[in-house]
């Protein structure tokens, strides 16, 4: 069975940091790509952050670039997102989700989520 498990969310400050994990188990790691969601409340989720199986492509969502950091770490079956410079428009709730296939960002190609870790910044 499949699980992804999100952790590392929390209340910080605007300006301040945090650093997501999603810990995998029961899929080959090394061979999914994963990628980060967000969805705050009344908001559809949207694409965060993404990389490749093999951690050499990542990919971000404009509204997040140069100050988010996506990384994989496949020894441990583990991502990371590291989340500097924290916005109170990056309250959500944050989701990582494991797939197969060339498009970093699109949903669709993502078989396998999480339930979720919250954040949220106050300004």
């Amino acid at each position: 069975q499949v699980q992804l498990v999100e952790s590392g969310g929390g209340f910080v400050q605007a300006g301040g940091s945090l650093r997501l994990s999603c810990a995998a188990s029961g899929l080959t790691f090394s061979r999914y790509k994963i990628g980060w969601f967000r969805q705050a409340p009344g908001k559809e989720r949207q694409f965060v952050a993404g990389i490749m199986w093999n951690g050499g492509d990542t990919f971000y969502a404009d509204s997040v670039k140069g100050r988010f950091t996506i990384s994989k770490d496949n020894a441990k079956n583990t991502v990371y997102l590291q989340m500097n410079s924290l916005k109170p428009e990056d309250t959500a709730v944050y989701y990582c989700a494991a797939g197969v296939g060339l498009r970093l960002g699109s949903q669709r190609e993502y078989n396998y989520w999480g339930q979720g870790t919250q954040v949220t910044v106050s300004s």
